[in-house]
């Protein structure tokens, strides 16, 4: 079997190189060429001597994500379904900026499935198969960027410079399919490699997560830098144990705790994602509560309505929150003086909004 340079680490690659009697310079011109240049294969690195090429095809590779389809929302929303080298399959989403200037967010995955059962959540349908590779979680980010590289170069051709703004990732946000705090070392090898190899600045990374207590202490100590969402969702301990069984484990005064502890650089703020559940979580008591829970904490409120997917809106799970008491929840907290968004979701028609992502390619 042939070594795969996505699996390899830098270090790894510098040894490969060296052991194969080449320079260590080598090595940077491959980094290079994988992670800023978006190579797919040895062939296209033309900087290397020909023969150096034909060397390493005979002991190496470079995989590559296979893209199985594309779907674009009618709000600009592009969902891709990615096939993994083993067969399964994830989703990546890129969603348009809402201030435009061809700038977008992609939303990446970090496993194949979940475990954590979250009842408004398709993700945990799937159940868990399998934490993913830090190659394979860079690889979405090099993959679609090369996408991204691709529809510039067929842009129009009579299209003039000044009206045509190069499309770019804005920011990375680690809110796809499956817990990304329960694949904490795959994961910080993933941000090392996006942030150092690809010189993607920290700020711009965000990693959510329901809630795993520990492993929001070690990521303060790993890669501090990076942005912290929490998928809150209810603010009593009873509440949350119905719809996020995690909650169970590590409890509302346990996670906020560590929330509290988490270091924050000047104008920095941890975002709670809050979805919004008839009946359930969208009373004015809910709002109060959350003013009190978040005391202490310099953070910003997500409030996100809920997504069902075409299945749970057979089954009636839950109700979406009326507009009018959405705008009545958001206006108790703006009066507490927490910044607080309601969250427009992008994609819902192609079921690439939050809690819809369900790889389910056969």
């Amino acid at each position: 079997m042939k070594n795969n340079f996505r699996s390899f680490s830098q270090q790894e690659i510098n040894t490969f190189i060296t052991e194969l009697g080449q320079k260590p310079y080598r090595a940077q011109q491959i980094i290079n060429w994988m992670y800023k240049k978006l190579a797919r294969s040895f062939d296209e690195m033309t900087d290397l001597p020909r023969e150096f090429r034909e060397q390493l095809k005979k002991t190496a590779c470079i995989s590559n994500l296979k893209l199985l389809q594309k779907q674009v929302s009618s709000d600009g929303t592009q969902k891709f379904l990615f096939q993994l080298e083993d067969g399964e399959s994830i989703e990546s989403v890129l969603i348009p900026n809402a201030r435009g200037g061809n700038k977008f967010t992609l939303c990446i995955s970090s496993q194949v499935g979940c475990a954590l059962s979250c009842v408004f959540c398709a993700t945990g349908k799937l159940g868990f198969k399998r934490n993913l590779n830090a190659y394979e979680i860079v690889d979405q980010v090099i993959t679609v960027k090369r996408y991204l590289l691709a529809e510039t170069q067929h842009a129009a051709p009579l299209q003039k410079l000044y009206e045509y703004s190069q499309p770019a990732i804005a920011n990375i946000v680690f809110m796809g399919m499956g817990e990304p705090l329960n694949n904490l070392q795959e994961v910080a090898e993933a941000l090392r490699r996006i942030t150092s190899l690809m010189n993607f600045s920290k700020r711009r990374i965000t990693v959510s997560t329901a809630g795993i207590v520990p492993n929001i202490y070690k990521l303060a100590e790993i890669i501090p830098e990076v942005n912290l969402a929490i998928s809150l969702n209810a603010t009593t301990d009873e509440v949350r144990n119905s719809i996020m069984p995690i909650n169970r484990k590590y409890p509302l005064k346990e996670l906020l705790k560590a929330c509290k502890a988490f270091p924050l650089s000047a104008f920095r703020r941890i975002t709670f994602e809050y979805v919004l559940l008839k009946g359930i979580n969208d009373t004015k008591e809910d709002a109060l509560r959350l003013v009190k829970l978040l005391r202490g904490i310099r953070s910003k409120v997500n409030l996100i309505s809920y997504n069902p997917t075409p299945l749970q809106k057979t089954m009636r799970l839950f109700e979406q929150t009326d507009l009018k008491k959405i705008l009545e929840f958001q206006s108790i907290l703006h009066k507490a003086g927490i910044t607080v968004l309601i969250r427009k979701s992008m994609g819902a028609d192609i079921s690439a909004a939050c809690g819809q992502l369900k790889a389910n390619y056969q």
